[in-house]
């Protein structure tokens, strides 16, 4: 059952900036908030319990029961900024409380790794870093001052096609330095 509500929330997450650009005509933004908001707190209540998965959902759960309770339409615009504050603390946090994110991502596939490459994937994990430090700018300030039109555009394709490019370059880069190591 977690893995179907992680799996709405995902879905969720990759087709809001749809919802909310076609969905606004239809929905208040108040319905946007419970429905979000219910999903989260299925995640809380069914999930797993990883460091600092609790206080994500609460944090997930109390801007959604914001956006309920102000039926703010502006407020819609501002969860791809709440999800890269979320991954940016992930990352960030994985290298202060190790092991770091691209290192548990690369040891799914390769669990020994070399010395060099697990200090590659260290500087790896500062690059996504600042890549949702400056997605989260760039989606704070579409919010403010951007049309919603040009908001839909960037935080529904642009910055995940930006997040595959970097994956994939990543990819391509720990591959040469694991064929140095």
């Amino acid at each position: 059952m977690s893995r179907l509500i992680g799996l709405g929330l995902l879905l969720a997450g990759l087709l809001y900036p749809f919802a909310v650009y076609y969905g606004m005509e239809h929905f208040a933004p108040w319905q946007f908030g419970l429905l979000l908001g219910s999903l989260w707190l299925a995640r809380a209540l069914t999930g797993e319990r990883r460091p600092g998965s609790l206080w994500v959902a609460v944090a997930a759960i109390a801007f959604c029961l914001l956006l309920a309770l102000l039926d703010s339409p502006l407020l819609l615009r501002w969860y791809p900024v709440l999800i890269s504050s979320f991954m940016l603390a992930l990352f960030g946090l994985s290298l202060k409380y190790g092991p770091p994110v691209v290192e548990r991502l690369a040891r799914l596939s390769e669990p020994d790794l070399p010395d060099k490459v697990i200090r590659y994937t260290r500087q790896v994990t500062i690059a996504w870093c600042v890549f949702f430090l400056c997605n989260g700018l760039l989606a704070a300030a579409l919010t403010l001052w951007a049309p919603l039109s040009w908001w839909t555009l960037y935080n529904g394709l642009i910055s995940y096609g930006l997040m595959g490019l970097l994956f994939a370059i990543e990819w391509l880069l720990r591959q040469r330095v694991r064929g140095r190591a």
